[in-house]
């Protein structure tokens, strides 16, 4: 990586990233990742006079034509009716505002979550999790979204030159999923480098836990009496009661040990978090109105997956440049995985549905 350097200007005058650098030495936690101390990028860059190292990632990613596509991707129900239930893009925009709270409780860096958040996502399928479960069958040696998210910043933007971001977001990126396991997993390896990065972890699951409860009230998929009586006593009857909830029970108990920021989670408030996720899983995600509808998505990506491997002339009209040197497995996996649920539908649409001659 290329060490990012803080170089004086020909006035010897600090430019204004400087003062932004100087402001981090002397207000953030000596937990927190300072921008000029990034490990940097595999390619040597301009140095931004205005912006941070983490504040150019963040901008780099909300310009790039992924984070767009976030908008039309489910989050958990498909298609929904009514205008009101959380897309991919609305669940990350409001994993990125938990995170930015909880980073500032700790005096760590706003932009280095932010960063992280916004683009921990992005390699995301269409029809959320069915899209990811069809891939990792189907695929050789499995897909997650986490790795086709740092994919995505690394090889598939800008035109396969990658969004060549800083290190610190690229690690935070790659490990910010938990699955159904821990929020921290137990193998420090898997831990993100940065206390910014173990921050979008927690923020993930506050996030999802609570609007997609919220969303599947909406949707009348469960009512609010279903909720086990433990969550509403301990989290509160309210989205944003929920939301301060958690985030305080994760501040209550983070705190520094042998020269680190240790993080954690108050035990009642853990417990209740783990029980909210069973219930989800049962109730919601399992539902037959969810789980339905997702069959139905797994097997239109499936059919989409196998034809595209098949039709290697349909597939390089359809896709382009995209991905140019990777194998057609592996052209063919971007390139679903990059598609919106619409998108999706459509193609599938235009090759498997008969059209009428006129």
């Amino acid at each position: 990586m290329v060490k990012i350097s803080n170089k004086l200007n020909n006035n010897n005058k600090l430019s204004i990233r400087e003062e932004i650098e100087k402001r981090e030495r002397m207000h953030l936690s000596p937990y927190a990742c300072l921008s000029a101390e990034s490990k940097g990028r595999v390619v040597p860059v301009e140095i931004c006079p205005i912006r941070s190292a983490f504040q150019c990632d963040r901008d780099s990613i909300v310009y790039s034509k992924a984070f767009r596509r976030l908008k039309h991707k489910t989050q958990v129900f498909l298609a929904p009716t009514g205008d009101h239930c959380r897309t991919r893009l609305t669940h990350t925009l409001e994993v990125s505002e938990i995170a930015r709270t909880i980073a500032r409780a700790l005096s760590l860096n706003e932009d280095l979550v932010e960063a992280i958040a916004l683009a921990h996502d992005l390699g995301h399928t269409p029809f959320g999790h069915a899209g990811e479960s069809v891939l990792n069958e189907l695929v050789p040696g499995g897909f997650s979204h986490y790795r086709q998210s740092l994919r995505v910043v690394d090889v598939l933007e800008n035109d396969g030159l990658g969004l060549n971001l800083t290190y610190e977001v690229r690690d935070g990126i790659v490990k910010h999923s938990k699955g159904y396991g821990e929020v921290l997993p137990d193998n420090e390896r898997d831990l993100p480098v940065t206390a910014e990065g173990c921050v979008v972890r927690y923020a993930d699951i506050i996030a999802y836990l609570s609007h997609d409860l919220d969303d599947a009230i909406r949707c009348l998929v469960i009512r609010k009496e279903d909720i086990p009586a433990r969550c509403q006593q301990v989290l509160g009857n309210m989205h944003s009661k929920r939301i301060v909830t958690m985030i305080q029970a994760v501040l209550a108990a983070t705190e520094p040990h042998n020269g680190k920021l240790v993080f954690g989670i108050e035990k009642e408030v853990g417990g209740v978090m783990q029980l909210l996720r069973q219930f989800l899983y049962v109730n919601v995600y399992s539902s037959p109105q969810v789980h339905t509808e997702f069959v139905k998505a797994s097997k239109m990506l499936r059919e989409l997956y196998l034809y595209l491997l098949d039709n290697r002339d349909f597939l390089e009209k359809e896709i382009g440049s995209f991905a140019v040197s990777a194998s057609p497995e592996r052209r063919v996996v971007d390139f679903i995985a990059s598609m919106t649920d619409r998108y999706a539908q459509n193609m599938y649409q235009r090759i498997f549905w008969p059209r009428a001659l006129a």
